[in-house]
């Protein structure tokens, strides 16, 4: 089993779209897949088609110790979603615990060890305890990067958090780049993608995910891009993006 948290404290640049639409992909590709909401926005939740926030969610796995089959739904086949729940918020705010508030998720997730090949966490675009939680769970992570420059910042931003949470972990994050809302003929966006290969040799996963009207379109009817375009260039870009985790294809 593979916990990859998809993660970068900077918004937009393309998180839940990766994480709903990778976690498709991987299924298609015959693996099971739980993917697990931590945005208190429940945006994950929402774009698989779960339009009203369950009032039960990973909130209360999290704050009430509730078994993560409780709350699970099964929205297609092989992919179980644990969507945020209405107080996800409320783990921002815990302030007795320690440590121990940010291994929540880590020791839920050990209690029940869930029979899947991929969980993918899709984390809010902030550094508190959710996504802290997120990092101390995972054994990967995936950060989305769109090509500009404030994206690169965010990226410096979150090494340097994530190299603190690794002096409280047993074990090394495996970290992963992808780009996302990719434009190709623009400069920019290759002078991003250069520079992210440059200083992450080895890490930068070969496929990009371009800009796509219809990937912005998915989540107002709830589907993924295989079951709204899944003809598209954008479908064949996340199965291809799929592999590249799979086989660990890199630049």
């Amino acid at each position: 089993m593979r916990i990859i948290a998809v993660i970068n404290q900077k918004g937009g640049v393309g998180k839940t779209t990766i994480t709903a639409n990778l976690g498709h992909a991987l299924q298609i590709a015959g693996h099971r897949v739980m993917l697990i909401d931590m945005d208190p926005q429940a945006q994950l939740t929402t774009s698989l088609g779960i339009f009203r926030l369950p009032t039960k969610g990973i909130d209360t796995v999290l704050l009430d110790q509730m078994p993560l089959e409780a709350v699970e739904i099964h929205t297609r086949e092989n992919i179980v979603l644990v969507p945020a729940g209405s107080k996800l918020m409320e783990i921002e705010h815990l302030n007795d615990g320690g440590v121990d508030r940010a291994t929540l998720l880590d020791g839920a997730l050990q209690q029940e060890n869930p029979e899947q090949d991929f969980i993918l966490l899709d984390c809010p675009p902030a550094s508190g305890l959710l996504s802290a939680n997120a990092i101390m769970a995972a054994d990967e992570v995936l950060i989305p990067v769109s090509g500009d420059y404030l994206s690169l910042n965010g990226v410096a931003h979150l090494l340097t958090t994530l190299k603190k949470f690794e002096a409280l972990r047993s074990t090394t994050l495996h970290r992963w780049v992808v780009m996302s809302r990719f434009h190709l003929r623009r400069r920019l966006s290759k002078e991003v993608k250069s520079k992210l290969i440059n200083h992450f040799p080895n890490k930068v996963l070969m496929t990009e995910i371009k800009e796509a009207a219809a990937l912005a379109e998915c989540p107002a009817v709830g589907r993924t891009i295989f079951e709204f375009r899944r003809t598209s260039s954008s479908a064949q870009g996340f199965m291809q993006l799929a592999q590249d985790l799979i086989e660990r294809r890199t630049y």
